[in-house]
């Protein structure tokens, strides 16, 4: 169920009888045909192991189930869409960042902190970021959301990227990452910029980065 993009802030994606795919709530633009509009108590496939990441980090992200036959145009407070294809692997997004993605894939809950370290558990309490970002993984397609458009990353071997902690939006395929610090302990108080902290990605895949720092 790929979206085609209308413009820079605006996807559209047909929606077919016995599929399914779910939306943040309050994305939905406009729709043609039958096609209805159901809130997700349970956070979508994930379950309810999926919402309670999402209450425990304070990013609780209400999904909409889209179902029907029709076609939906998407967007949310005029910010940049990003469209995102997987092919059997791992997309790792901050939860308000999800504009929609198709039904089919599995949805998870990532504590950051399992690949960081105890570093990855300041990154919620200094920078202002969630300990939990979701998952995506299967084959199907995601739009999510940013500040000023999006820059996609390539990382490779010999090529890791940093990144401001806040102007990050998403990574996926083998990529690990860690939180580090910038300064000394002592010059962190107060900072959560990426001056105090950056976001340390290696491996192979790529990141998307907005262009503003400024959160959703």
């Amino acid at each position: 169920m790929p979206f085609r993009e209308i413009n820079s802030k605006v996807v559209e994606a047909s929606v077919t009888p016995g599929q399914k795919m779910f939306s943040q709530r309050g994305a939905m633009l406009a729709y043609r045909g039958d096609v209805t509009f159901t809130p997700n108590i349970a956070g979508g496939q994930g379950g309810l192991m999926s919402m309670i990441g999402r209450r425990v980090a304070g990013e609780a992200t209400p999904l909409m189930t889209v179902e029907g036959s029709g076609t939906v145009m998407f967007g949310h407070g005029g910010h940049h869409i990003q469209v995102i294809g997987l092919s059997g692997d791992t997309l790792y997004v901050e939860a308000d960042r999800l504009l929609a993605f198709d039904g089919s894939l599995e949805q998870g809950t990532m504590f950051m902190g399992a690949q960081g370290g105890v570093m990855g558990m300041v990154r919620g309490q200094v920078t202002g970021q969630g300990l939990f970002t979701t998952t995506l993984k299967g084959h199907g397609s995601v739009a999510v959301m940013a500040h000023g458009g999006i820059i996609e990353l390539p990382i490779g071997q010999g090529r890791t990227v940093h990144v401001d902690p806040q102007a990050y939006v998403a990574h996926h395929s083998d990529v690990r990452n860690k939180l580090s610090t910038a300064v000394g302990w002592r010059d962190m108080v107060g900072r959560g910029s990426g001056e105090a902290f950056q976001l340390e990605l290696s491996g192979n895949g790529a990141v998307y980065v907005q262009a503003s720092e400024e959160k959703l």
